[in-house]
């Protein structure tokens, strides 16, 4: 039984401690305790990457080995001059892997199935498609017993994530064809964290947008802004529509998205510093 990292080791690494070698400091949110950790003994779920929704039932692993082993020359390309498809590639498949395959992200995504049934359930209700409800419930309909919270619908998480692992190419074009700021932290003594599920969601000025920003590396991050007049049916893998700057970060800006990382993470949080 293999145990699948939702959070690439990769990526983890780059927060390792200079004081602890092969290590980082890891806090969990709901007592804020702190210990020593490596990336082998963190964000793994034993067969997380094994979906039997699918016909090949790992083929996200397939996905994986075009990502992981670049990684690290990725961000050392995104602080060069220049930035081939291929950085864009491995970086924004990172991004998608984790929104896809992340205990986070497969919750997250649950939510808008589990309305649809719920929604759906109650329009066959109103149109009589189920029989009367029997002398237990008391009379009550379905409908009501929704509402009164006395039947929940639950989602089997693998079920999104498999419509996610589905889609998880096109997601990566996505990204790969928005805008970019490339986020740089000059303070030493404020690193960026990590955590088990390493993607800020950032509200904008248009309510259909959220952006992303993502740690790479203590002093590198990267802020994805979506565009929403990309057709997805066109855009391809040459990220021909790509386009970035640059930011140099004031420390005031590294502690707000710091906040971010927090607060977004899932249960634990990963520093380089204590």
């Amino acid at each position: 039984m293999a145990l699948d990292h939702y959070v690439s080791q990769v990526h983890l690494k780059n927060f390792y401690s200079p004081l602890l070698g092969e290590a980082f400091y890891a806090i969990r949110k709901a007592e804020l305790k702190i210990f020593h950790q490596s990336s082998n003994g963190v964000c793994r779920i034993e067969e997380n990457s094994t979906n039997a929704y699918l016909r090949e039932d790992r083929i996200v692993e397939e996905f994986l080995k075009t990502i992981e082993p670049r990684y690290n020359s990725a961000i050392s390309e995104l602080q060069g001059s220049s930035i081939s498809a291929d950085c864009i590639y491995v970086l924004a498949g990172f991004v998608s892997y984790v929104l896809v395959c992340s205990p986070a992200g497969m919750r997250i995504q649950s939510q808008p199935i589990k309305a649809l049934v719920e929604q759906t359930a109650k329009l066959m209700d109103a149109k009589g498609s189920f029989p009367t409800p029997p002398p237990i419930l008391a009379g009550k309909s379905l409908t009501d017993l929704l509402e009164n919270g006395k039947i929940q619908v639950k989602i089997d998480p693998k079920y999104p994530q498999a419509i996610g692992i589905t889609g998880v190419l096109s997601n990566t074009k996505v990204f790969g064809n928005s805008a970019w700021e490339i986020l740089h932290n000059p303070h030493e003594d404020s690193p960026f964290f990590t955590s088990d599920f390493p993607i800020v969601v950032e509200r904008t000025r248009d309510p259909r947008v959220l952006n992303r920003i993502v740690p790479l590396a203590p002093y590198l991050a990267i802020r994805i802004c979506p565009n929403l007049e990309l057709n997805r049916e066109t855009i391809d893998s040459d990220f021909a529509n790509f386009h970035y700057r640059r930011k140099k970060l004031s420390r005031s800006e590294v502690a707000v998205i710091n906040q971010g990382i927090v607060r977004c993470a899932e249960s634990i949080v990963f520093s380089s510093s204590n």
